[in-house]
């Protein structure tokens, strides 16, 4: 019986990350549905759209949220009751993909951005400042917001096995949930990589015509 708790977890973590923020915050606000209008992600970008800066920023922190708090509360609750870091990752990339496939909204879900951040947060501090840096620089650089989400997605398992034994002590399970979460988002990604290609992705600051 001792798998009971894990999966009970698990199971939480995934139920927690089919919350999706950007359809509840835009329906308690009285806004348009995000599935419905500009990109029709529903996320923090796309809720953005609607011109409420507050319902764009209180969508951002609670997906974010969601993927911080399983992770969290595994690491600091869970060794008593027998729960390790492998529960923990198990937790993060549960709660990520809810973010992805809610079971509460046909499981059509956003690209995880926000969420990712979130179970990075969890899993160390020091790596989620190092991995949202990246993503400044080259948001900074190149003004795509897609491409700064890929690459630092990308940069954050590479920094976590090269940063371990420095600046922190990277284990498998962490690793592997962090790789996964990576090809996950670069897949959810796949139609923003394809207009990169054909230079008609929409950069940060400019407005679609």
């Amino acid at each position: 019986m001792e798998w009971m708790m894990p999966v009970a977890v698990v199971v939480a973590s995934y139920l927690l990350g089919s919350l999706s923020f950007a359809v509840i915050v835009s329906r308690l606000m009285g806004l348009n549905d995000p599935r419905e209008y500009g990109s029709k992600n529903p996320g923090a970008t796309n809720v953005l759209r609607s011109g409420s800066k507050k319902a764009a920023i209180l969508t951002l922190l609670l997906d974010a949220a969601k993927g911080w708090l399983p992770v969290a509360l595994v690491l600091t609750l869970g060794p008593d009751f027998g729960l390790g870091v492998g529960v923990a990752a198990c937790a993060g990339l549960a709660a990520f993909l809810g973010h992805l496939y809610p079971v509460f909204f046909g499981f059509v879900g956003g690209k995880g951005v926000a969420t990712a951040v979130g179970v990075v947060v969890g899993v160390n501090g020091s790596l989620a400042l190092a991995t949202v840096l990246t993503f400044a620089i080259v948001v900074y650089f190149s003004r795509y917001v897609s491409l700064a989400s890929m690459v630092a997605a990308v940069f954050a398992p590479a920094f976590y096995v090269f940063g371990s034994g420095v600046a922190w002590q990277a284990t498998a399970p962490e690793v592997l949930c962090l790789a996964a979460m990576a090809l996950l988002l670069v897949w959810r990604h796949r139609e923003n990589i394809q207009r990169l290609l054909d230079g008609s992705e929409s950069k940060l600051g400019k407005k679609k015509e």
